[in-house]
């Protein structure tokens, strides 16, 4: 469904959907095409439009959006400000609408104002089908000199009961692993999942020792220690050639030897 590439734009392939319509949009549009003449080229060649809905939103923010006749109700669309929000199958015409206004009233980052249209999506009543996968698909704004650096965020969920709880806890995830640069480097930031997740709070418990926060260190270690065995030996490993900042001393402190 989700297809996107920096610098170029993005597209949405649903319905009946032809994946087509999301590698071939993204190459009109990278050779130059408004997402209006992209979106009007791939329809032309496709055989069943009024199966389709198709969404496109090129690099100057323009946007085209087609919703066909005999997409399955409700179904329907609506432009924002470089931005549409489009469904089909849902239990309600009013998804789309509460999509739209949740994301502009959202804060935060890209991902997460995509997070609240989605969630929004589902309080309306959602897919007639009820729920099974989500994703949220994230790129930068120009092309970069290493195109694997471009995507931002790439997150989804294949099969699950509840599958925007579990994108919520991934999106979540990803911002940690994200900070854990920023909190080497200096930055104050602190996350409660630094008490959560296992090799952030390892690796976080190491700078903390480099900055003489010791008693902190050896609380937040334990996240690690406690979840497996291998961490204390991965500390021990490191420390025999001072790697990733991790020296006797380090061990000693944290392990209270």
């Amino acid at each position: 469904m989700c297809w996107a590439k920096a610098g170029v734009g993005a597209v949405a392939t649903q319905a009946m959907a032809l994946i087509d319509h999301g590698p071939l949009g993204i190459e009109l549009m990278e050779e130059g095409e408004s997402a209006e003449n992209a979106l009007r080229k791939r329809l032309s060649l496709d055989d069943a439009p009024e199966i389709r809905q198709i969404a496109m939103v090129d690099s100057a923010a323009r946007v085209a959006v087609h919703t066909g006749s005999q997409t399955i109700p409700e179904a329907g669309h609506i432009v924002g400000d470089g931005f549409s929000c489009q469904a089909n199958m849902m239990w309600n015409s009013t998804v789309w609408h509460a999509m739209h206004d949740a994301f502009i009233n959202a804060q935060g980052d890209l991902a997460h104002r995509m997070l609240a249209s989605l969630h929004a999506a589902e309080e309306q009543g959602g897919d007639i089908r009820g729920m099974q996968a989500a994703r949220i698909l994230v790129v930068g704004p120009e092309q970069l000199s290493k195109p694997w650096m471009e995507t931002i965020t790439d997150i989804r969920v294949d099969d699950h009961p509840e599958p925007l709880t579990e994108l919520s806890r991934l999106l979540e995830i990803q911002n940690a692993y994200s900070n854990l640069s920023k909190y080497q480097e200096g930055d104050a930031i602190e996350s409660e999942l630094s008490s959560e997740i296992p090799e952030i709070a390892f690796w976080r418990s190491v700078d903390l020792v480099s900055k003489g926060r010791h008693e902190e260190a050896r609380e937040l270690i334990k996240v690690a220690l406690e979840e497996h065995q291998g961490w204390e030996e991965l500390l021990i490993r490191c420390a025999k050639n001072n790697l990733a900042g991790i020296s006797e001393e380090t061990v000693r402190i944290l392990l209270e030897r």
